[in-house]
């Protein structure tokens, strides 16, 4: 019914950028919230931004200042902007989507995540 699809992970160095990519597709009447989340080896899965519909955003302390969310709605995307990357933002990163049906029920979708690797 619904597929969040994620891209623009990979390999940098220390000091890097890299920007992520997620876009919902299926039977979507509108979206809500949408955000980030990250899993690092042996550790709980962990919010890393979110952003409303009209354009609010929210930071994990340790990614403000070097992270952007953004999100269009008419394409039903959300971007991550990461600049000044270090090691400890190595994890697989989760986009999550709050989606309002046809039915006007809501429901939280996950992407299968997509690698972001900090290494010199």
């Amino acid at each position: 019914q619904v597929q969040l699809v994620e891209s623009g992970g990979g390999l940098v160095q220390p000091g890097g950028s890299l920007r992520l990519s997620c876009a919902a597709s299926g039977t979507i009447f509108s979206i809500n919230a949408m955000g980030w989340y990250r899993q690092a080896p042996g550790k709980q899965r962990e919010l890393v931004a979110t952003i409303t519909r009209d354009g609010r955003a929210n930071y994990a302390d340790d990614v403000k200042g070097r992270f952007t969310i953004s999100r269009e709605n008419a394409k039903n995307t959300v971007d991550l902007q990461m600049n000044s990357l270090k090691p400890d933002d190595t994890a697989v990163y989760y986009c999550l989507a709050d989606i309002m049906h046809t039915n006007y029920r809501t429901y939280q979708y996950w992407g299968q995540g997509t690698q972001v690797n900090v290494s010199s």
